[in-house]
């Protein structure tokens, strides 16, 4: 019987592929000083590395680490650094704001991270939008062509996946040229072998395909990941 346990993240420092997609927000993270009113903030699209960076420096700093979605009241830093992930889906826009000035109070840096550019997000109160603003913001760039090789050998040993070659170019080529897509493939690849006592295949890989198809440029996410292997899967028994 196949569980469906998903592989947990793994922000480690060793764990971290570095490229040019990400040297500037690396530079960034490196040379806080030169960030603007002490804020940083890093987006780019889903799997982009935003969370593994912003969590090395978390751990390298002892920053305290809040989530926008779960931000309800302003907090306090108490002296120490801030990491906020994810303020385009802040709930509490108010508590982000408030939390931002005791941290301006305080003297401390704050890292911020999200998706869509601080300047494109519709966010009030005005105050808010104008702090995020008036922040040093780098984007980590789309993924070069060897990084994304790189994740995928990482992807696959993290599950004790064996991937031949043919196989592992074939997902290379065809799948959409994302990190969040790579690794949502081989949550699934691994998922349908286990289920049906198989090693990875071409044939299971090609189901992907239309599964993890990018019907829009700017969907970002992949879809959410199947419980079960789908009834065309059971068809290759």
């Amino acid at each position: 019987m196949a569980l469906p346990f998903d592989e947990p993240e793994r922000f480690a420092l060793a764990d971290f592929i570095e490229a040019a997609s990400n040297a500037a927000a690396r530079a960034a993270l490196a040379a806080p000083g030169d960030w603007v009113n002490r804020r940083l903030v890093l987006w780019g699209e889903a799997g982009s590395g935003k969370s593994h960076l912003a969590w090395i420096w978390a751990a390298r700093t002892c920053a305290t680490r809040l989530d926008a979605a779960r931000l309800r009241t302003p907090a306090s830093p108490g002296g120490a650094p801030l990491l906020i992930e994810d303020i385009d889906a802040a709930a509490a826009p108010l508590a982000l704001f408030a939390t931002l000035e005791r941290a301006t109070q305080a003297a401390v840096p704050v890292l911020m991270t999200c998706r869509t550019p601080p300047a494109r997000l519709p966010v009030e109160p005005p105050d808010l939008a104008s702090r995020l603003r008036a922040s040093l913001t780098i984007r980590i760039e789309p993924a070069e062509p060897e990084l994304l090789d790189a994740l995928l050998h990482r992807l696959a040993a993290a599950r004790q996946m064996s991937l031949p070659p043919a196989l592992h170019q074939f997902l290379l080529t065809r799948l959409p040229r994302r990190p969040a897509v790579l690794r949502e493939a081989i949550a699934r690849l691994d998922r349908y072998a286990l289920a049906l006592g198989t090693a990875p295949s071409r044939r299971l890989a090609e189901r992907l395909l239309d599964e993890l198809a990018d019907p829009e440029e700017n969907d970002i996410d992949p879809p959410p990941p199947a419980e079960a292997p789908p009834a065309a899967i059971m068809s290759l028994l």
